[in-house]
């Protein structure tokens, strides 16, 4: 049974809140069980926050451009992010409290000044933002740590791809690189997911999976089923919370329903072959059909075609033997609708 990293992201859900940032990491790890089959399914296996240097991050003229949107933390745009940010040390904080729950911690850093937090902890995983696909210096700098690497590929094409992964590939060749579709939320007409196939074949040396920003649970667990090994998809304790991605997240009962479902889906593959399992033997007896009197037959009686019908269990001859009865003589009376077995003639 192949398994799905799967990665829950927090982002900046959290709200600038620490406290928040732990109930949805706790959210994350709660057990999953499919009760019709007594199955214990595995969680969620990471989770992922955001980091950015504002120093790093906008323009002064768009850090001062007034934010008048509902979800706004602030009066400007650049309050607003500053806002959402949490200390290196609130990092640290939530990192250990999901290593606490057997979580492993993926970080997105935004800029080289980011790393600093390195200096407190080490992400299992590092991520790179769509957007930074071609931030080559933040890339370099990523690269320089040696810890694996999870490219989003959401604004990029092949040639954008092809160039972080030789800047990479010069220090390491941990990389996952993930479809995305940097719609938010993405329209089901644009998710592309045939992408992921693509992928698996123009680069066989990476880990391929898919970063989910459409509604619902569909598309990831699709992804699965086209071979993504990992998925990432925004999480939160409350779609109506304020926040610009609360909305475009799985609050508690989606994040059940996508385990649950990626799980099934990973059990559900089986293997490229065709064969009658194990399991479908009772069913098989009791439900197929095998050669039984159309009518009550005497005993010496010549049996024939016309003689003979189907019918339930499938414990007795299948139509492709009734060779083995036509022609041939009954041994004793035969009522009408039973099954009529090789020992019943001669």
């Amino acid at each position: 049974m192949a398994h799905t990293y799967i990665i829950g992201e927090i982002g900046q859900n959290h709200n600038g809140s620490v406290d928040i940032a732990k109930l949805i990491t706790q959210l994350v790890a709660r057990p999953v069980k499919e009760a019709l089959f007594d199955l214990d399914l595995q969680p969620i296996d990471a989770v992922k926050l955001t980091k950015r240097d504002l120093k790093e991050e906008l323009t002064q003229s768009e850090m001062n451009r007034p934010y008048n949107s509902p979800n706004a933390f602030g009066r400007t745009y650049g309050e607003h992010r500053q806002y959402l940010e949490l200390s290196d040390e609130a990092h640290f904080e939530i990192y250990r409290y999901a290593k606490s729950l057997g979580l492993d911690f993926v970080e997105t850093l935004c800029a080289p000044g980011t790393l600093s937090l390195l200096k407190l902890f080490t992400p299992d995983k590092l991520k790179v933002a769509s957007r930074d696909l071609t931030n080559l210096p933040l890339l370099e700098a990523l690269a320089e740590t040696k810890i694996p690497i999870i490219l989003s590929t959401g604004m990029g094409g092949e040639q954008e791809l092809d160039m972080a992964l030789d800047i990479i590939t010069k220090q390491h060749t941990d990389i996952s690189i993930l479809h995305c579709v940097s719609q938010y939320p993405t329209h089901p007409a644009n998710a592309n997911l045939k992408t992921i196939s693509y992928l698996k074949k123009r680069y066989p040396q990476y880990t391929i999976g898919y970063s989910d920003h459409t509604i619902g649970i569909s598309a990831p667990v699709a992804a699965v089923a086209l071979g993504a090994k990992i998925i990432e998809k925004h999480i939160t304790i409350d779609r109506y919370m304020k926040g610009t991605d609360q909305i475009n997240s799985l609050g508690p009962d989606g994040v059940r329903r996508m385990i649950r479902d990626i799980r099934l889906t990973e059990m559900s593959l089986g293997e490229e072959n065709m064969f009658i399992d194990s399991c479908v033997l009772e069913a098989k007896e009791k439900l197929e059909r095998s050669i039984a009197t159309k009518y009550a037959l005497p005993k010496g009686h010549i049996i024939a075609e016309k003689d003979l019908h189907l019918l339930s269990p499938g414990t007795g001859l299948p139509w492709h033997k009734r060779h083995l009865l036509i022609g041939k003589k009954l041994r004793k009376d035969k009522p009408a609708d039973e099954l009529i077995l090789k020992e019943d003639v001669e």
